[in-house]
């Protein structure tokens, strides 16, 4: 049959009408097929990117369902081909036939859409290589959940929950795809420099050994303009979110021993069961009794900030903020909002606005440990707002502390910082943007739609702010003791970093 039944997730499904509308003729995407002559274009072609080995054996049924549905050469196991590979071939092959006349080519590379399936390492992974290709018209990507957190796909309406895997589940949301608004985000350029440590490794992300799609920093060669005699720089990126401190300490924890122990991280209760255990043991839970004040962000690292067309200045972090986060997305942790949306005073006082992902801002945020997260379980609740900047940078002097933790979009790693009189700097700035696909339940807002809902769902905190340390402390007090502040049975007391 080709069309579609009207499904139901719970994401506003619609009909996707006939499958042709998004099939792509072999010879778009086989440079070496015979071309062929259709009576209409495709009007809305898909290319489908599926990381096999994401969401236990989910990746795999979609896989199958995609190519029984769409044409098998448009669907692509991640595990097989790296999108990079394929997309340069893909545009390649479009400049040659354009070049040729091909009315069709013209029309499908207009009209291109991208699906990515995977967590959200995956997805920023495809979202890298479309930014780093440069295109005067860039394909815009609907992201599939498939992972952990997730928070690429609960972020622009695609929901949070693993998806079926079957053919009407398939047709269903290639119908969300066809209806869906296209929406810029910005993307984020980090760079840390730093001498090689005399002893351990040198490469920031190397003892978890991830996999070369994942890697949250690159060295740059010799060439590179970014490049220092005498230290060692590295480049990355992200989509999401970059933080440091006690947060990425239990992540880090926990990747470590799922790296280890593979066999017992299969259950998902028990990798909840065991996040938290990290969390208690590493002091997330209660940083005064086990962790001296050198864990202490402030104590760590000068932090600079630059405001869009401003200078560097700056940031004065409170003593007692022990996590930091660099937020680009309305989503962290499986969903919370940490900035929340500022009221009017917040505005006017301290120049503050909502989150929007394509303002060239990000959102720095704080916090002083788990009780304080608790709070984003409340009505207005958010972090303690730091500031929003164009830049930022990090400075790490010898002194608090011989190593940090850093994460990138859920990918953690130990760093070490200096033993001598060198500093350790990592600096954050705007790089690009691409385009991502949005459905009906976005919770993202953009500067050309500020009447897009708020992720939040409250337009004015001004009344329930927790940020000054007075206020913290009588509102910790509450925890605990007020019902209101008592975990909800489907809190996954996991993802409450």
């Amino acid at each position: 049959m080709d069309g579609c039944a009207i499904g139901s997730n719970g994401s506003g499904s619609k009909s996707c009408g006939p499958l042709s509308d998004y099939r792509i003729p072999d010879y778009i995407l086989k440079p070496d097929s015979e071309p062929v002559i259709l009576d209409n274009a495709p009007s809305c072609p898909v290319v489908v990117f599926i990381n096999s080995r994401s969401g236990g054996q989910l990746g795999s049924g979609l896989i199958k369902s995609y190519r029984e549905v769409l044409n098998e050469a448009q669907v692509f196991d991640l595990s097989e081909e790296s999108p990079d590979k394929v997309l340069h071939r893909l545009y390649a092959n479009f400049q040659r036939l354009k070049s040729n006349g091909d009315t069709l080519a013209i029309q499908i590379e207009k009209s291109l859409r991208l699906i990515v399936a995977g967590g959200d390492g995956t997805a920023s992974w495809l979202l890298g290589v479309v930014s780093d290709l440069k295109l005067t018209h860039s394909p815009p990507v609907a992201t599939v959940p498939l992972g952990t957190g997730n928070n690429l796909p609960f972020s622009f309406g695609w929901g949070k929950k693993n998806p079926a895997t079957d053919q009407e589940a398939v047709k269903s949301f290639l119908g969300l795809v066809k209806g869906a608004r296209e929406m810029r985000i910005d993307s984020w350029h980090i760079i840390m420099r730093m001498r090689v440590p005399q002893e351990g490794p040198c490469d920031p992300i190397a003892p978890l050994e991830l996999p070369h799609s994942l890697h949250a920093f690159h060295r740059v060669t010799g060439s590179d303009e970014l490049n220092v005699e005498g230290y060692h720089t590295f480049r990355g990126g992200f989509w999401n979110y970059f933080s440091m401190g006690m947060d990425a300490q239990v992540s880090y924890g926990f990747h470590s021993e799922r790296k280890k122990n593979p066999e017992k991280f299969k259950n998902q209760l028990t990798n909840q069961g065991t996040y938290a255990k990290l969390g208690l043991k590493q002091g997330w839970f209660a940083p005064s009794l086990t962790h001296s004040s050198s864990r202490n962000i402030s104590q760590l690292a000068k932090v600079k900030i630059m405001k869009i067309g401003g200078k560097w200045e700056e940031l004065k972090i409170p003593s007692s903020i022990r996590s930091i986060i660099c937020l680009n997305l309305p989503s962290f942790s499986g969903g919370f909002n940490p900035w929340g949306t500022p009221g009017t005073r917040k505005k006017q006082d301290r120049d503050l606005t909502a989150p929007y992902v394509d303002d060239g801002l990000i959102e720095v945020v704080g916090f002083r440990d788990a009780w304080h997260g608790l709070v984003l379980l409340a009505p207005n609740g958010h972090g303690t707002r730091l500031a929003q900047a164009h830049r930022i940078r990090f400075e790490f002097h010898k002194g608090a502390a011989d190593h940090t933790f850093m994460r990138v979009d859920g990918e953690p790693w130990k760093q070490p910082l200096p033993s001598n009189d060198e500093t350790v700097v990592v600096e954050i700035s705007h790089l690009r943007q691409v385009t991502m696909l949005a459905n009906g339940h976005c919770k993202s807002k953009s500067v050309e739609e500020p009447a897009t809902p708020s992720s939040h769902g409250h337009e004015n905190d001004d009344s329930d702010s927790l940020e000054d340390e007075d206020e913290w402390k009588e509102g910790r007090k509450k925890f605990g003791a007020a019902d209101t502040f008592k975990l909800p049975d489907e809190v996954d007391i996991a993802h409450l970093s």
